[in-house]
């Protein structure tokens, strides 16, 4: 089994919106959403902490996510219950019941929130030991609306919050995601400059292009793409144009590969297009992309997004479960990708990136 870093996991988002227990078994998570219908991904999962851990999965990046954009964001096709709060102080709120999960986790043994660079350190030398079997959390925000101001940032990196990706879908208060467009606000300059200022990492996934172009000019700090696939491939606005990998490999940042099936697929329509004939090759397809425009294999990575909002109704066929990221491994060198390569893209550039965002002590 290789070890995995895997850059994006609503892994709290699930327990606080959808009540899931993710220290079940994945059969025994599935089983206890039998005869559900509130969304279309119940019964389909396919992460579990003990799922995560015969994946390999030794640290991730986990998110909170909540949305509290402007009110024509919320008008869309797209707006959810689960996700969407009509108030500044429902989307902060449920940024802390999602903390709260974390901390939970934690003190069950389950998992370690990384939260400097001697936790880093001392997890990833113990996982290389292979004596440690608790799954390391550095917090990252999706949609960065539960920060009610570029001032409070400051609160929310004291509870351990190292990265930040300023929108989602729609309109934040901060930025145009994925579905619209639009330049930075006031408060989204203004946030980044704090998050340069604490050395925080820039995550530009869901950054509509407008926005991102600012992004890049603006912020001078760790910037990555958790999950994100090639816009060449699979022609959409969720998916990065081939200037902005390049940008984004320039400034030594890295592209996580995700396993949602219509970033993964063209033309496929959610709801409706069934994974038959998608497999796990079409994210070495995604993984390749990057890899040839670097030259190298140092800006590719996993950022899996697995039970982001679907499950195995929209991933790849032969993915049940997130233990089978491990395949991935094989793909990559029936493609012709060497041992150090690999490694690399499962773990070596997260680990890279990752340090940097973190502080000495706190």
């Amino acid at each position: 089994m290789r070890p995995l870093v895997d850059a994006h996991l609503d892994l709290a988002w699930n327990a606080a919106a959808h009540d899931r227990d993710l220290c079940l078994s994945l059969s025994e998570m599935n089983a206890a959403e039998e005869g559900m219908t509130d969304v279309s991904y119940r019964e389909h999962a396919t992460v579990t902490f003990p799922e995560m851990r015969e994946a390999g999965i030794f640290l991730c990046l986990g998110t909170l996510l909540a949305r509290s954009g402007p009110a024509l964001s919320r008008k869309l096709a797209y707006s959810r219950t689960d996700l969407d709060y009509t108030t500044r102080i429902g989307s902060y709120a449920a940024g802390y019941a999602q903390l709260a999960c974390y901390r939970w986790w934690e003190q069950q043994g389950e998992i370690r929130l990384i939260l400097t660079q001697q936790d880093f350190d001392k997890h990833v030398a113990e996982c290389a030991k292979k004596s440690c079997h608790k799954i390391g959390i550095i917090l990252s925000m999706e949609g960065a609306d539960p920060i009610l101001n570029p001032d409070q940032l400051e609160e929310w990196h004291q509870q351990g919050l190292r990265a930040i990706g300023p929108a989602h879908y729609g309109h934040s208060h901060y930025a145009g995601g994925t579905a619209v467009d639009g330049p930075l606000t006031a408060d989204g300059r203004g946030l980044l400059k704090q998050m340069d200022r604490l050395k925080m990492g820039l995550d530009v996934t869901h950054l509509c292009d407008r926005s991102m172009e600012e992004a890049f000019e603006l912020f001078g700090g760790t910037i990555w793409a958790s999950h994100h696939n090639s816009r060449t491939l699979v022609p959409n606005d969720r998916q990065l144009s081939d200037d902005q990998i390049q940008k984004l490999i320039h400034r030594d940042g890295v592209i996580g590969t995700a396993c949602d099936a219509w970033m993964l697929r063209s033309g496929w329509t959610i709801g409706k297009t069934t994974p038959e004939g998608l497999t796990l090759d079409s994210m070495i397809d995604h993984i390749d992309h990057v890899c040839q425009m670097a030259g190298n294999a140092d800006h590719a990575a996993i950022g899996s997004d697995l039970d982001g909002g679907f499950g195995t109704e929209q991933t790849p066929s032969d993915l049940k479960s997130i233990k089978d990221l491990q395949r991935v491994s094989e793909l990559l060198d029936q493609r012709g990708y060497k041992e150090s390569d690999i490694e690399q893209i499962f773990s070596g550039n997260w680990l890279r990136l990752f340090r940097k965002v973190l502080p000495n002590a706190l």
